[in-house]
This record gives structure tokens, C-alpha cells and sequence, in this order.
């Protein structure tokens, strides 16, 4: 049973140049324990998808179908169509969400502690000495020294790598199932995403959460995931387990993301490429396939055949990817 399940979910945004169809028909499963990363170029849907079902995006002109089945203590919600007010109940406590800029995300002028223990007070009656134990506690299971003072501290007095680890500290304050970090390492030195990750991991142990890792470096995704989910264009276009996407990924885009970092197990001297071309606009993304344009095998088809969207197709145990290239295989509804 999935602890979390999407289903055809589309996401439309009116503009003054038209609708914008941010996610098409987009579909998965998230087990409890697992890690599932979306990746993809900006644009691509990763990040609307999920704050789609977290109620995050505006709702008048905003138009939002399907359903996101959550798993909980009382029983399945659909997190799509829910009132505002149940949804609150929701996010913050079974659904946290790490966002990718942490001093845009963090409140200026109150400190870490008045924020961490008001995240804390939401979702439980209990006296704010005790909330403010648990900020206490979570903010030195994150790593934040002397974290009895640090409560005293606003966020403009934090290192960025220390206001991430703030963030996550707040995202874990109600034990949520599912962890949504949104490119939680985009603004970070090396050094220090890999502690924020190396963090991240160990926190997923010791709490037994779900988490969907939401970034467009390949490069993160390899030491951190269970599973990829590839989008393109606001649609799943490939969906694997890691070590089957890096050994044998199959859509060209796929293949070109991974073409365009640097990696171990290849030779110096290969040369990096990059995919040729720009993102679709989601105005007038057409009916085929809406990576035509950029794709180096559409050669490989028949004339007039990309022009034609393809299907999400498994071409092996748990392996799906939409390309005509494999129209040979088993359709996914």
C-alpha cells in the first residue's frame, strides 16, 4: 500500500498570454521509508507538483484535478479539493515541505525560536515550554550548537548551510510521513550540500519518513534516492530505481541530463555535452512528443511519428518511460 498516491494530477495556470499547463497527467506512487527524486530543468513541473497537493499555489488562477491519496492515522484523505482549513491540519504534520531558500522561507523579523515553536503549536495543544523543548531538541539533532540560545537568534544571523538546517529542523517538528525537500542544496557550497544531504539521510533513518527529493542535479540524486521520477515538459517521462536509470536510462532526455555531468566511472577525457535547445513553452506544448525538437534519435522514427504524443510505457519490472522509441512495450495506465 502506498503511503502517498498520485493520480493523473494536472496543474493549469491562466496568464494574459494563455493557459499554462504546468502538469499533465502526471501519476506515482510513494512507498513509506522510500526516497523518490524528481529531477528535471527548470520549468519542467517538479516543483509545481508537489505544491499542488500542499495547497501552495494560487488558487484564482490556478485550476488543479485529480487526486493525491495521503495515508494517515485516521484513514485516506485526497489532499486534492480538501477545504483550506483541513489542509492545514495536514501540512506541517503529516506532509513538511523544506523549501530551496531558506531566508526567503524564514520570517525576518522573528527569531528561530518564536518560528519553530509556533510550527510546534499548530498541530498540538500543549504548553509552549513544551514546544519549546522540542525546537531545543530538533535544532541539536540538525546540529545547531548551543541550540538553547540559538532559539534567541533571527535568521539573518545564520549562515545559509545553518538556516537549512533551521528549515529542516521546523519541517520535522510534528514527525510528518512525508518530507518534501525542494531543492534543498541549490544555494549551498559543495561542502556543505553534502552535509545538508548526509543530514537529510540520517534523519530519514532514525524517523522512517518518506521523502521526495525535488532537484535538477543528477549529480545529488545518485547517493541519496531509491527511485527517479525524469519530467519534461509538466509530464513524467521516465521512471526507475537509481541504479537502474544511471546503468540503463532510456529516454533521450534522460540520457542527455546524465550526458551533462561530470562522472566517476567515466574516462578524463570525455567530454561533457549538452542537450542542444530550449524547454518547450507549456502555452503551446502541442500534441506530440514535446521533446522532439531537442532529441537526437527522433531520426531513428519514422517521419511524422514524434509529431504524435507517446504513452508512458514499462519496459521492465518497475522501469517506465514515454518514447516511440519503445512503442513495443506495455502501456501504463
Amino acid at each position: 500500500m502506498a503511503l502517498l498516491s498520485v493520480r493523473d494530477l494536472r496543474v493549469q495556470f491562466a496568464t494574459p498570454d494563455g493557459i499554462v499547463d504546468a502538469v499533465s497527467g502526471v501519476s506515482f506512487d510513494l512507498k513509506e521509508g522510500e526516497t523518490l527524486a524528481i529531477v528535471g530543468e527548470s520549468g519542467s513541473g517538479k516543483s509545481v507538483t508537489n505544491l499542488a497537493y500542499m495547497g501552495l499555489l494560487p488558487k484564482t488562477r490556478t485550476t488543479i484535478t485529480g487526486s493525491v491519496v495521503l495515508k494517515t492515522e485516521d484513514g485516506e484523505v485526497d489532499l486534492i479539493g480538501m477545504s483550506v482549513e483541513d489542509l492545514r491540519k495536514i501540512r506541517g504534520k503529516d506532509v513538511a515541505m523544506i523549501f530551496q531558500d531558506p531566508m526567503s522561507a524564514l520570517h525576518p523579523y522573528y527569531s528561530i525560536g518564536d518560528q519553530l515553536i509556533e510550527a510546534h503549536q499548530a498541530h498540538n495543544e500543549v504548553a509552549k515550554e513544551v514546544s519549546r523543548d522540542r525546537a531545543i531538541e530538533l535544532l541539536a539533532l540538525v546540529g545547531v550548537a548551543n541550540p538553547d540560545e540559538r532559539l534567541k537568534a533571527y535568521p539573518h544571523q545564520f549562515s545559509g548551510g545553518m538556516r537549512q538546517r533551521v528549515m529542516i529542523a521546523m519541517a520535522l517538528m510534528n514527525n510528518p510521513k512525508v518530507l518534501i525537500a525542494d531543492e534543498p542544496t541549490t544555494a549551498l557550497d559543495v561542502t556543505v550540500q553534502a552535509q545538508i544531504l548526509k543530514l537529510l539521510r540520517d534523519i530519514q533513518a532514525k524517523f522512517k519518513m518518506a521523502v521526495i527529493l525535488i532537484t535538477h542535479d543528477l549529480g545529488v540524486v545518485a547517493g541519496a534516492a531509491d527511485r527517479v521520477n525524469v519530467m519534461y515538459g509538466g509530464r513524467l517521462v521516465e521512471s526507475a530505481s537509481v541504479n537502474d536509470l544511471y546503468e540503463n536510462p532510456l529516454m533521450p532526455y534522460t540520457v542527455g541530463l546524465l550526458d551533462s555531468i561530470p562522472r566517476m566511472d567515466q574516462g578524463h577525457g570525455k567530454r561533457l555535452r549538452a542537450i542542444p535547445g530550449q524547454p518547450p513553452s507549456l502555452i503551446q506544448l502541442g500534441s506530440g512528443c514535446a521533446f522532439a525538437a531537442r532529441c537526437s534519435r527522433k531520426s531513428e522514427l519514422p517521419n511524422g511519428k514524434c509529431e504524435t504524443s507517446p504513452e508512458l510505457k514499462a519496459v521492465s519490472a518497475g522501469h517506465l518511460v514515454r518514447c516511440h522509441l519503445y512503442d513495443s512495450k506495455e502501456s501504463v495506465k
